[in-house]
């Protein structure tokens, strides 16, 4: 068994990091680190598994660096990543494993690298694989019919994000023929509009829900069918699919082909599971492959490279030394490629949701703060947003900038307007420009973190996301959260159902006067 977290503001590390971002953090200036230090590019930066990425132009030298991988030694983070990798309950408020790793392990893989790893690993492996094998000889099978021109993805939150964007940024790769939608919302608009594109003869509805019960997934799929159906489209078996352990619900709703996943993925960590479905569709079974494999390089690199040539640890760590020492209250994502546009979105569910906790894993009420609010748009549309907020605002806001080398598809000279302007926005934050007049003055000293990928390809996107799952990981171990529940999401749920059934009785007895007054405007007889 492994041994309990300590929590970061109970460390020595985390006493000599306020000692040290006192006397000279909150003065650092990138610029003069630069002029002193002319490795400081190489210092600052490294490889890892499909991905480069340059970490020079944050706020940091080579004594906080050391600092913080002194605190991630100290809060035990090698020990509680080692027990997610051998299949432990750290998902304690759950009493769950956390084990969406294994979904891209190879099967001849063994999941930890312990001398006596659990057996419960071996085990679970081998019923992954058997459902991967058996999703993606069903995508195979779609791929392959003709008649089915569209198919729609009904599902929300994690089994909506996340294969949202991977079938976008994969769209160089995607099938020609097929169309893939994606409905989440309950407005009734969102569904109305995708079901105006479509035939019932060609149409192939996947219903993502792990219990069969969300209600937003669930509203929408009984519409979906009853549009079905009264534009005469028979055979539900044949159009209808479901991505669920609920097996029994499927049935009774007419679906026969289900694929499953279980209790330890939770759902902004499962597009590696058959929620991945649609995108296995897209890019075809050995692309979805190969997009686990740049996700499992990934898992390996976490799992065995030192500390300090980590990269999930060192991105993790400079999310704590921002949001703590230095103050910052968001980060702002930045992908220069128009086929990561949902990137942002993606990345918003896994951080907040994960670590968007006041309370740490024993339930006790945390004296600091902890996930930053995470934003963002595809560059360059948020320089013609935002970005004059990032140079010139009140208030500093980390960067992350994603660029691809080598892209397939644009037009001649599109590409090198769009990797100059990254480099671009990315020198003009750290270099500023001084202005006696004031109002072309950039202070300049605004950090940034650059990521850089040789092609957008299945293995490097599932590169990309692993480390984002893996940073995330980090920075909760650091803070002693809890990173795999979600309790935030239970109460709203609950009180719509209540609300919903007062919206038609207008029955507005017991509620505060706010929610009264405004449920008897909202009432439509």
């Amino acid at each position: 068994m492994r041994e309990a977290l300590i929590r970061c503001d109970r460390t020595p590390a985390w006493a000599a990091l306020r000692a040290l971002y006192a006397a000279n953090g909150r003065t650092f200036d990138l610029r003069e680190a630069f002029a002193a230090n002319p490795r400081r590019f190489t210092d600052f930066s490294q490889d890892a598994p499909h991905l480069f990425a340059d970490l020079s132009k944050n706020l940091i030298d080579a004594q906080t660096q050391t600092l913080l991988l002194k605190l991630a030694l100290q809060c035990g983070l090698e020990g509680h990543r080692d027990a997610m990798f051998a299949g432990e309950k750290i998902n304690s408020t759950e009493n769950r494993a956390a084990m969406h790793f294994l979904l891209r392990n190879p099967a001849s893989a063994h999941a930890g690298r312990a001398p006596a790893a659990p057996e419960n690993i071996a085990n679970e492996l081998a019923r992954m694989h058997e459902t991967l094998n058996a999703m993606l000889a069903y995508a195979e099978q779609v791929r392959q019919d003709a008649a089915m021109t569209d198919i729609v993805n009904i599902g929300i939150g994690g089994s909506d994000l996340g294969p949202q964007m991977a079938v976008l940024a994969l769209d160089e790769f995607r099938l020609s023929g097929k169309r893939i939608h994606f409905v989440s919302n309950i407005d009734g608009q969102e569904l109305a509009a995708v079901l105006a594109q479509l035939k019932p003869q060609n149409t192939l509805f996947l219903i993502a829900s792990k219990t069969f019960t969300t209600t937003e997934t669930m509203t929408n799929a009984g519409s979906a069918k009853h549009w079905f159906e009264a534009q005469g489209g028979t055979d539900i078996a044949r159009h209808f699919a479901a991505l669920t352990t609920n097996v029994a619900a499927a049935n009774d709703f007419g679906i026969s082909t289900t694929f499953g996943f279980w209790d330890w993925v939770g759902g902004r960590y499962s597009l590696w599971s058959a929620i991945g479905l649609p995108l296995a569709i897209a890019i075809g079974a050995q692309g979805f492959r190969d997009f686990l494999g740049g996700a499992h390089a990934m898992d390996d690199h976490f799992r065995s490279a030192p500390l300090a040539q980590n990269l999930p640890v060192r991105l993790g760590l400079l999310d704590v030394w921002y949001r703590n020492f230095h103050g910052f209250t968001s980060r702002s994502i930045a992908p220069y490629s128009s086929a990561l546009r949902r990137l942002p979105a993606y990345l918003q569910q896994l951080e907040m949701e994960s670590n968007g906790k006041r309370v740490d894993a024993d339930g006790q009420v945390l004296p600091f703060a902890t996930a930053p609010v995470l934003w963002g748009e595809p560059g360059t549309n948020g320089q013609h947003a935002y970005f004059q907020m990032l140079h010139q605002g009140t208030e500093v806001v980390p960067v992350e900038f994603v660029a691809i080398k080598r892209v397939a598809r644009s037009l001649p000279g599109h590409h090198n307007k769009l990797l100059a302007n990254v480099l671009a926005q990315a020198q003009a934050l750290m270099q500023g420009k001084d202005d006696v007049g004031g109002h072309k003055h950039f202070t300049g000293n605004r950090p940034s973190t650059f990521l850089l990928l040789e092609a957008l390809t299945p293995a490097s996107l599932g590169a990309l996301i692993a480390l984002q799952e893996h940073r995330v990981f980090v920075s909760g171990a650091i803070w002693g959260i809890n990173s795999f529940d979600q309790w935030g999401v239970e109460l709203g749920k609950v009180l719509a159902s209540d609300i919903e059934q007062r919206l038609q009785s207008g029955d507005a007895v017991g509620l505060d006067a706010s929610t009264a007054g405004l449920l008897q405007r909202l009432q439509l007889s």
